[in-house]
Order: structure tokens, then C-alpha cells, then sequence
């Protein structure tokens, strides 16, 4: 098959910044506490002053006598020492028609970067991209998308950028709204739309419009089950009609359904070649597998911030040794550090288990309070043969019980793994035994009277 996109050399570079107040006041004021050695006094809350910390780092490097390292120098830019950062380095890549490929990596990896770059939303600062065909890209939610349209003019609207006449989209405007499932809402503006019926609706746009190359980003948790088995039959029918497929997620189960091939990103490089999506899924599971159990939570992965906040979370074995992985059969012990710097009362803690991008289950803590400025522990145990062997990410929040109001939440705030090696022989792991949780189950056998 001939080569659709060809990625040479390719490298990406952002510069650090400060976004402005808004105010020329403002701004002078922010000036003025700098040219001091002040904090910023317009950070977001949950902003943090890297420039600061960069000031910091230099002045402790000269102290030893280290010069700072140039910005100017590539793929050696020191976090404290430059205004600059590579988002990527050094891509080099070939996907042939009708080739559906998988991108998989942590945030911040540098996939949505590559997408953006190869939509030509932006350009490459380093290397040369040639692609054959028409993209249709569907990078997140409302992409392309005008608030104040409705739901058909941003049909047509979405149409026209990629190209299609008005006679193209007309014909494929019921399949369109079909699969979208927005037929009640087409003549109602986007901005009245939920997430969901915006990611359903670009989806289908994206779709249907016959694209030649498809890319699509991680929109799809944002959609119900329903909806996600149909993206994903869609994107397979689109691949069947010798129709390229960018496919970025973190649902490795899904990747692994629909891609054939797939390659791994981390830290802005190649880690994992392209290769068959078995192999490099099975690679980016097990070297995720290693790390500590013990995990301090960083000012910006709280979405909420309150003057309560989960410090850091331990993942511990039956031994009360720190781990990320845990036999199958094996009882979870997790323990969550809270610090509170305001009295408060009705308190509860809260974890959800996601498993391929989907939340499984949820526990929540009985109701306590706090004092202002108390620490508190707080552990919960998930016994053992609760879930099969696969791997796990954590979510943990807390909230007021009585208001329901969010007082702290991260997402991703730790990352699991149950082994198919069983802690003993009355736990020995059958690959017949399919899905993600194992509930219990109470037999009644009765024999029936002839």
C-alpha cells in the first residue's frame, strides 16, 4: 500500500509564558512585584510559578559555579534553566492507506501535539510533514464547532472547512443526525448541547463526510458505552473502505480492538516504535507496572482546590509493603493523607477504579470531621478476588456528604496492576474467566423430581 503520511525529523517547540491579566494595571502591577522577587499576584489557583522556581535554580547553579544551560541547545533544555520546552523530538514515522494506528502514552506524552501538528492546527518547529488526502480531525470536544450555531448550521459549517460542497453534506445530513442521535436538538444552538451531544455530533460530522485520513483524539470517554461501541464499528467500517485511522486513547482494550498497528510516545519520543498493537500495548503495560506504591500529589492534579486537600495516597500490600502490583487474589490496601487548614464537618472521602478508560466501581469513606490545621489518615481495603488481573487507575476525591459539594479531586492519582500469578493454589487465574471484576456469586443446585 502507498504511504499516506510521512513524518520526518519532526520536533516541536513552546516557549513558556505569562498570559495576560486582561488590565494594563494589572499587568504593571504583576511587573512590579516581579522586578521585586514577589509571587505573582494573578496566578490561577491552581497555578504554580515556575518562572520563579527557574530564577531560584540558576541562582543555586552559579552558586556552584554551573553555568546555565542554553536555550538555544536542542533536546537539552533544562525545566529551571529555559523559557523553552520540546513537546516533541525527533519523530520519524509511516503510515500507509488504510492502515488504522493506535497512539498510546501518559499525559502529556505528546500525542495530541502530534495530531494538532498533522492537522495542520499547527506547524512543526523542527522537520517535515507530507500527507496524501483529505483529514478529518476530531481533536476534542466542540472542535470547529460555533456556540451560537445550531446543530445543522455547524453541519454544514464543519463541512465546509474540510471541503465538502453543500450538495455533499445534504446527501449525507440523515446518516449524519442518525448516528448522532441529536435529531431533537438539530435546530437548537451547540451552546445549549451537553459535552456528550457535542463529541456525539463531531464524531458523526468527522465521520461521515468521507475523509480519506480520520484522526481522531481521546473524545470518546466523554460518550456513553452505546455510543463508544459505535465510534469504534464506525471507525472500522471507515478503515475497511482502505481509509486511514489516527486513533489516540487511553482505552488500551479499544486500541487494541480497532488498530493493527500502534506506536508509544513518552516525554515527546518514540519509545516504542511502530509495531503490531499487541506488542507495543504489552510494552507500555509492563513498564508502567514499575514504580512505588507511594504517591505525593503535585498543586496542579487537583482540579478542585478548598482548604482540604489529599496530600498523597500509599498502595500497600498485605504486608504493609508499598506497591503497584498486587497478586491476583490479593487484598488492596490503600491509604489516603489528608490536611485540612479549616475546621470543617460532614466530610467524605471518595475513590473510583477505572479500567480502559471506564470507571468500574466507586467507595466511599463514613462521613468524619476535621479540625483546622489537622493531618488524618484515612485507609480503606478492597478484599481480595475483587478484580481479575489487568491494569487499574485510581481517582480519588473529597467531598462535603450532606451539600454534595466538591472540596478536592485528582484524576489519575494512581495507577494499579492485578497479576495473573495468584497467592495461592486456591487462586490460580483462568484465562476463561473474562471481564474486569469478580462479584460473588451463590449457587443453589436442585434436583429435579422425575
Amino acid at each position: 500500500m502507498s504511504v499516506v503520511i510521512q513524518i520526518d525529523g519532526v520536533s516541536k517547540q513552546y516557549r513558556l509564558g505569562e498570559v495576560s491579566t486582561g488590565s494594563l494595571g494589572h499587568d504593571l502591577n504583576r511587573w512590579w512585584h516581579r522586578v521585586r522577587g514577589k509571587e505573582d499576584p494573578y496566578l490561577t489557583v491552581t497555578g504554580e510559578n515556575v518562572r520563579t522556581r527557574r530564577r531560584e535554580a540558576k541562582a543555586e547553579k552559579l552558586k556552584r559555579g554551573k553555568s546555565e544551560i542554553s536555550a538555544s541547545q536542542p533536546f537539552s533544555v533544562s525545566a529551571f534553566s529555559s523559557d523553552y520546552v520540546w513537546a516533541l523530538r525527533d519523530i520519524n514515522l509511516e503510515v500507509a492507506q488504510g492502515e488504522v494506528l493506535g497512539i498510546i502514552g501518559r499525559n502529556g506524552a505528546g500525542k495530541s501535539t502530534l495530531l494538532k501538528i498533522l492537522s495542520r492546527v499547527t506547524a512543526p518547529t523542527v522537520g517535515e510533514i507530507r500527507v496524501k488526502g483529505r483529514i478529518a480531525s476530531l481533536l476534542e470536544v466542540g472542535t470547529g464547532f460555533h456556540q451560537d450555531l445550531t446543530g445543522r448550521e455547524n453541519i454544514f459549517l464543519n463541512g465546509a472547512i474540510l471541503g465538502m460542497t453543500k450538495p455533499e453534506i445534504q446527501s449525507k445530513l440523515d446518516d449524519i443526525v442518525d448516528f448522532s442521535g441529536c435529531a431533537a436538538y438539530l435546530d437548537t444552538p451547540v451552546k445549549r448541547y451537553s459535552s456528550g451531544m457535542v463529541v456525539r455530533l463531531g464524531f458523526a460530522v468527522a465521520a461521515h463526510l468521507e475523509p480519506e485520513i480520520l484522526i481522531v483524539d481521546e473524545v470518546l470517554a466523554v460518550g456513553d458505552l452505546e455510543f463508544q461501541a459505535k465510534c469504534i464499528g464506525k471507525m472500522s467500517e471507515v478503515a475497511s473502505q482502505g481509509r486511514t485511522v489516527l486513533f489516540v486513547s487511553h482505552n488500551l482494550a479499544a486500541v487494541q480492538n480497532l488498530c493493527q498497528s500502534a506506536i508509544w510516545l513518552d516525554n515527546g519520543t518514540v519509545k516504542h516504535d511502530k509495531d503490531e498493537v499487541v506488542k507495543v500495548v504489552a510494552a507500555y503495560e509492563h513498564a508502567s507496572r514499575t514504580g512505588s506504591g507511594a504517591i505525593m500529589f503535585r498543586p496542579d492534579q487537583h482540579r478542585v482546590r478548598s482548604g482540604l486537600q489529599i496530600n498523597a495516597m500509599e498502595l500497600l500490600d498485605r504486608e504493609g509493603r508499598s506497591t503497584i502490583t498486587f497478586k491476583y487474589g490479593e487484598s488492596i490496601h490503600l491509604r489516603f493523607h489528608v490536611h485540612s487548614d479549616e475546621a470543617l464537618s460532614d466530610i467524605q472521602l471518595g475513590f473510583s477504579i477505572r479500567a480502559n478508560g471506564l470507571v468500574v466501581t466507586s467507595f466511599h469513606s463514613p462521613v468524619f470531621n476535621v479540625k483546622e490545621g489537622q493531618d488524618i489518615t484515612l485507609d480503606a481495603e478492597i478484599p481480595g478476588g475483587a478484580f481479575l488481573p489487568g491494569m487499574f487507575d485510581v481517582d480519588v476525591g473529597l467531598a462535603h456528604g450532606a451539600k454534595n459539594v466538591g472540596l478536592d479531586f485528582i484524576r489519575d492519582g494512581a495507577v494499579l496492576f492485578v497479576s495473573d500469578v495468584g497467592v495461592n493454589s486456591e487462586w490460580i487465574y483462568s484465562r476463561r474467566m473474562a471481564g474486569i471484576v469478580r462479584l460473588p456469586v451463590k449457587w443453589n443446585e436442585t434436583a429435579a423430581r422425575s
